[in-house]
């Protein structure tokens, strides 16, 4: 059995800005192991919330084929790239994409409604990851009425309450104070203990230093580097 739950084979980005184009990629070849936790870095406007959307198959590359789990999605479509992201794949988004008119509690539970699961179940999962992410006693609360922090926590405990095998996350403790990214780190390690895979993009450079290693991006290339360093 394969080991690898991600692969990317050349991909080139290129878009458009004022009538000139613009190469955000250019052949940029990964490949994942199961159980990965991997910090992606790079100066900013480098490309890395824009890889994650890629890989998370919420945007196109212009030249390349994305694998995840051998399958080539690369002429999947739009309705088998919902199934593969709702079954095994979570985003962590930088700006959270709360959905305003429904409370921390109901939008934890969205991905599991969507996916159709029985509705106890559904309430039970969502209780214990608002629990993890320690945010439970604002679970009746809407997005407006929580602060930034407090909304991170809730895409946090929306994006893992779905438990799929790769965790993509945008800064995902860009909005948290000290001890909540501690919390939220040590989160992302016991996943990895159970075979996740977790690809998060930070400019914090401690948590970056613990992951498993880090993909640096610069000038449309991706390295890999010991954490360490």
């Amino acid at each position: 059995m394969s080991k690898e739950i991600l692969k990317t084979i050349n991909i080139k980005k290129n878009f458009q800005n004022r009538n000139k184009s613009i190469t955000l990629f250019k052949n940029l070849n990964l490949k994942i192991n199961k159980g990965d936790l991997v910090a992606l870095v790079g100066p900013s406007g480098s490309g890395k919330s824009s890889l994650l959307h890629i890989i998370g198959l919420l945007d196109e590359p212009t030249n390349g084929k994305i694998l995840i789990n051998n399958q080539d999605t690369s002429s999947f479509s739009n309705l088998k790239k919902d199934v593969i992201r709702s079954r095994s794949i979570s985003i962590i988004f930088q700006d959270n994409n709360l959905l305003s008119d429904f409370t921390a509690l109901e939008n934890v539970m969205m991905p599991l409604i969507i996916r159709g699961e029985k509705e106890k179940v559904i309430l039970k999962k969502a209780k214990k990851m608002l629990k993890n992410v320690k945010i439970l006693n604002r679970s009746d609360h809407f997005p407006n009425q929580l602060s930034g922090g407090e909304q991170q926590r809730v895409a946090i405990a929306r994006a893992l309450v779905a438990e799929t095998k790769l965790i993509l996350a945008d800064e995902p403790t860009g909005n948290l104070d000290y001890k909540t990214s501690e919390e939220i780190f040590s989160l992302f390690l016991k996943l990895k203990k159970l075979n996740k895979t977790i690809i998060f993009a930070t400019h914090n450079r401690e948590l970056a230093n613990r992951a498993d290693y880090k993909l640096f991006i610069s000038d449309g290339n991706i390295k890999r580097v010991n954490a360490q360093n």
